[in-house]
């Protein structure tokens, strides 16, 4: 509920002039050029650390559906999540030089399809494959509170794209209506995975509840693979942001419109493989800074632009209030969520 209330703050502060077009634009409006240069920070580190997040799910899931792959090109021989990992960047390079959103909406209703039917591929093994609903655990869980808000927030931190989506729109006064529509739509999937894994497994459930599922079942076999579509799909709108700013700036500069489009986006995408095959610890990283970048651009930033491009007179006592109390939990899942995460970074190292 939060986070879609500050979609549409995001909504309202696009709205307050023109010139808006981007998420930057937002904080440029309410803070001048440091605005603009704070948002774009949180906006595309964030963005960039979620398409990595990607490919290093992809690799982690193909080399345990297929371990031991090997390819040799040469002299170098390539193997496991390294070689899926290249693959995988290959295969999605392509989606990433459509510069038309409305194309890519067809690319991203694959994942949106995908995401349901793992839920019902993951009810179709408790109820048909025999798995059944005898998981026991904890009810509440006090000490993953601050895990599960950050997991909460990330799932619902689509907000440094919001912007983009909304000036593709067609119609782009019906953001707010599409917006409620979807949040509905996520929480019910969500839930129902939620539910749906604890039921089975209660506290021996996965990080990935795809990865308790029987072996060799037809159903457990579609849900993983299906699980692999949604970063396919979504890989592309999250580095768009980022190879638009790039852009912009180099057309600036005089350069060829096309050429820029293809080369920039070829090069992020290069670099998104380097570093998720290099950083070493790199998903503790990135739930560290992922936590803290995700909260910030989604509940803390809104609220905060909101109240300065209106002002306190025009914002009204209750919606003040409201935005207030918000400003303060983000400020706790943010540090919460950072706490746990370098805790277990330390662990690891």
């Amino acid at each position: 509920m939060i986070c879609c209330y500050t979609g549409v703050l995001l909504q309202r502060c696009m709205a307050a002039s023109p010139s808006v077009r981007g998420y930057p634009d937002i904080g440029a409006l309410a803070f001048g050029a440091k605005g603009r240069f704070v948002a774009s920070a949180f906006l595309y580190a964030e963005l960039y650390l979620v398409a990595i997040g990607f490919l290093i799910l992809e690799g982690d899931n193909l080399d345990k559906l297929f371990p031991g792959t090997s390819l040799r090109v040469g002299g170098l021989a390539v193997s496991g999540k390294q070689l899926f990992v290249v693959l995988v960047a290959v295969v999605i390079l392509p989606t990433t030089w459509l510069r038309n959103l409305a194309v890519l909406a067809y690319v991203s209703a694959s994942g949106v399809l995908a995401s349901v039917v793992v839920v019902f591929c993951v009810l179709w093994a408790a109820v048909v494959d025999g798995v059944g609903f005898q998981g026991k655990g904890r009810m509440l869980n006090v000490s993953g509170l601050p895990t599960a808000l950050g997991l909460y927030t990330f799932c619902y931190c689509g907000h440094a794209i919001f912007p983009t989506l909304c000036n593709s729109m067609k119609q782009n006064d019906k953001f707010s209506k599409v917006l409620v529509i979807c949040f509905v739509a996520c929480t019910v999937n969500y839930g129902s995975m939620a539910i749906l894994g604890y039921l089975m497994y209660g506290d021996d459930v996965k990080s990935q509840v795809t990865l308790n599922l029987p072996e060799g079942k037809i159903s457990s076999k579609l849900a993983i693979y299906t699980t692999l579509v949604n970063p396919f799909s979504k890989y592309a709108l999250m580095v768009t942001p980022v190879s638009t700013a790039i852009e912009e700036r180099l057309l600036a500069a005089g350069n060829k419109r096309r050429s820029v489009n293809v080369l920039v986006r070829t090069l992020i995408v290069v670099s998104t493989v380097v570093v998720a095959l290099t950083v070493p610890f790199f998903g503790h990283l990135m739930a560290l800074v992922g936590s803290l970048l995700s909260v910030v651009a989604s509940m803390l930033l809104p609220c905060i632009c909101y109240l300065k491009i209106f002002g306190l007179t025009r914002c009204g006592r209750a919606e003040t209030s409201l935005i207030a109390a918000i400003i303060v939990l983000g400020s706790l899942v943010a540090a919460t969520g950072t706490y746990s995460s370098l805790k277990k970074i330390v662990h690891e190292l």
